[in-house]
């Protein structure tokens, strides 16, 4: 057993008794944690001592592509976008995560213990998106869960791509094409359930509309690249139409749209997902990028997690990210709650992470002072009960 005395803990668990922030004890056996507050020290504990020192949940970031595409390198490593077709739904990221790339052991060393990582913006439907710890000897061990959400895209990315093969001119086409994919995925689903255990009645087996099954029985949802407002609005507006789970992932002009966010929320169930906030205005859709955004829409009572996009910016720094939202803003509680219990629910993933509460993941972020702060140094991370880092 591993005990942590004396923290100052930030649980981001809203049913614990002691309230949001409190000094007190955090207790781990077997990748679990066991025991939170006042915790009953065994004779044979390895007992850490942090007072003075922060603790919060391991840091999520919702949305990257951490090992996807490679830091520092070119083509070679450049493994995120599959652009041999505008609808990719078959390809999946663990097949070209690197759990090699440097940048897992930098984000790890930050505080942050899970990644939700998977295809770029390329394509209108991009593939399927994997959470991972920052931690582990491969893939299969770092793997928290696969697929977590299916990628889609729209705006400019897919139309500066696509445009040149003269396949997709505007964002009319990429909504049709993103329609007649969960079309093919529906009828694909009819066909099966008719089939039923006959094997002669079965259609031919389609990898691409297999990976689409889960999204159309809504079990996934589709992560949906969409900064302009009106991207926006067309991604609820098909996720009315197909009656399909989505997470709106940049979100940039949302907090231009709060009422008509919320009201598609509402609908729709969608997650929202903001960010990358700490870049420079590098394309047109991004003229309206602010870090008011998350202050905007959490005074509207929309609940969102935020992400690095990394490499856009790297996963080490989200906590900056955060940060910068509180100057403008933000309550410092709900910047916390952004990147890591919102992140989990977000994410699908709050069974395993997210809070410091008994039977999650042992996954901890140790500080010495303010998380949000730049100041601020990560000198110990815990993932699945495991000390990876520590520098006390």
């Amino acid at each position: 057993m591993l005990v942590l005395k004396n923290a100052k803990l930030f649980t981001m668990n809203e049913n614990d008794p002691n309230g949001r922030c409190y000094v007190g004890d955090i207790a781990v056996e077997n990748g679990k944690i066991v025991s939170v507050g006042k915790v009953h020290v065994a004779e044979d504990a390895e007992v850490i001592e942090l007072s003075g020192l922060t603790v919060i949940p391991g840091i999520i970031d919702a949305h990257c592509h951490i090992g996807m595409f490679e830091d520092g390198m070119g083509f070679e490593g450049d493994d995120g976008n599959e652009m041999s077709s505008p609808s990719t739904p078959e390809v999946r990221a663990i097949d070209a995560i690197n759990p090699f790339d440097k940048c897992f052991e930098e984000a790890m060393r930050g505080g942050v213990t899970t990644c939700v990582t998977g295809p770029g913006s390329a394509n209108v439907v991009g593939g399927q998106f994997a959470a991972v710890k920052t931690n582990g000897r491969d893939v299969e061990d770092m793997l928290l869960r696969f697929p977590v959400g299916m990628k889609a895209a729209f705006g400019e990315n897919p139309k500066r791509v696509y445009e040149s093969r003269k396949t997709i001119f505007t964002r009319m086409q990429i909504a049709a094409t993103l329609r007649t994919t969960l079309t093919k995925a529906t009828e694909y689903e009819k066909k099966l359930r008719l089939a039923g255990d006959d094997e002669s009645k079965k259609p031919e087996r389609d990898l691409a509309m297999e990976a689409m099954l889960p999204v159309i029985r809504r079990e996934l949802p589709l992560k949906i690249h969409a900064h302009r407002a009106d991207d926006i609005l067309t991604a609820l507006r098909i996720a009315r139409e197909f009656n399909i789970r989505v997470t709106l992932d940049h979100c940039t002009e949302g907090y231009m749209i709060p009422e008509l966010l919320k009201k598609g929320i509402e609908d729709t169930g969608a997650g929202v997902i903001i960010g990358p906030l700490l870049s420079d205005r590098s394309k047109i859709e991004l003229r309206n990028q602010s870090y008011s955004a998350p202050r905007v829409l959490y005074e509207n009572g929309i609940e969102f997690a935020m992400m690095t996009d990394h490499p856009v910016i790297p996963e080490q720094y989200l906590p900056i990210c955060a940060g910068l939202a509180v100057r403008e803003g933000l309550p410092e509680y709900e910047a916390l709650k952004s990147i890591t219990i919102n992140a989990a629910k977000i994410t699908g993933l709050d069974d395993r992470i997210g809070s410091i509460e008994p039977g999650k993941d042992a996954d901890i972020a140790v500080f010495n002072g303010d998380p949000l702060e730049v100041k601020t140094r990560c000198v110990m991370t815990i993932i699945n009960g495991r000390i990876c880092h520590k520098e006390i």
